[in-house]
Formats: C-alpha cells, structure tokens, sequence
C-alpha cells in the first residue's frame, strides 16, 4: 500500500466518522465518554520496512488519555513495545461521541523509537504518527479501546511506512 493510497483511505474514514458526529440522525444526548484513563493490552504491526530484520512485531501497549475540559480533544499518550525496542508517543487527537460512553479520535503526534533501527510494532526509527481509533466505557471505570496507527517514513533505510493494530483494556480515573 503506497503513501497516496494510505492519506486518501485516511481522510476518507476521518471525514465520515466526523460527519457522524455532526449528523442530525445522532440521539438526542449522545454524549460518549469524557473520562481519564491508563490502559495496557496489545499491539500488532501490520508492516515491514523491506530492509530484512525489519519485519512485523507482535507485543504489547499501554495507553492513557487526559480528556480535555469543555473541548473536543484529548491528550493521548503511547507506549508499544515488542522487538528490540518501543515507540512512545505524544498524541492529540479529535473526539466524537457517537453512542454513550463512546467514542471515536482522529488525531496526529509523534514516534519516538528508544533505539533507532531497532524494531517495534511501529518501525523502527522516529517519524510522525496518525491515529484512528474508537473507546467505550463497558463497565465502572472500564474502558474498552482500539486503534490503528500509521507511521510516516517509520522505517530506517527505506521510504515504508508502518502500520500497527492496538486493543486493550484501561482503567478510568
């Protein structure tokens, strides 16, 4: 999948869940989730740089959001690991509620690899980062969460991008 590609699908679903959120069919009192969280569960990459030991990670995530007050954005912060390394990233990301106690971001940040060329379930070296995902409070301070994540240029020696699948549990405080 090339870069062009991956933007146009990108901007495709971002518009569609946005227009959701803005739908006059939306329930009256809609109101998703405004809750902090931390959350661990895990992350697979999708990807390869092509560069040989580059390969897909299979590991593990944590996560956590600070919902800002009275707007519709959220400070978002992740860790992967699995490989050799982790990707932490600062995110900030659009919320739209779309059910009760639910909802789904859009939203844009920054990898950071701990040890560039290394792998991780997001590349391996520093690069931008979008991320789509959707979270639902399930229970009491349960929120239920998954994302996709799409590295920029993530890989070292090669013009790939990376790919990673997130699914985990958080506790809401």
């Amino acid at each position: 999948m090339n870069l062009k590609t991956l933007t146009a699908s990108a901007l495709t679903v971002a518009s569609i869940i946005f227009s959701a959120g803005i739908a006059s069919a939306q329930p009256v009192g809609t109101n998703g989730t405004n809750g902090n969280y931390i959350g661990v569960g895990l992350a697979a990459g999708a990807t390869s740089g092509g560069q040989g030991n580059d390969e897909a990670q299979l590991g593990g995530n944590v996560q956590g959001r600070y919902a800002v007050p009275n707007a519709p954005v959220s400070l978002r912060g992740s860790l992967l690991y699995g490989g050799d390394a982790a990707a932490i990233m600062p995110i900030v990301t659009y919320d739209a509620p779309i059910a009760r106690n639910t909802n789904v971001y859009f939203g844009g940040g920054y990898s950071f690899v701990t040890e560039e060329g290394q792998n991780t379930p997001l590349g391996n070296r520093n690069s931008p980062v979008v991320t789509l995902g959707a979270e639902s409070e399930v229970s009491k301070n349960v929120i239920a969460y998954g994302d996709a994540k799409w590295g920029i240029d993530a890989y070292k020696n090669s013009d790939a991008d990376a790919v990673s699948f997130q699914a985990g549990l958080g506790y809401r405080f």
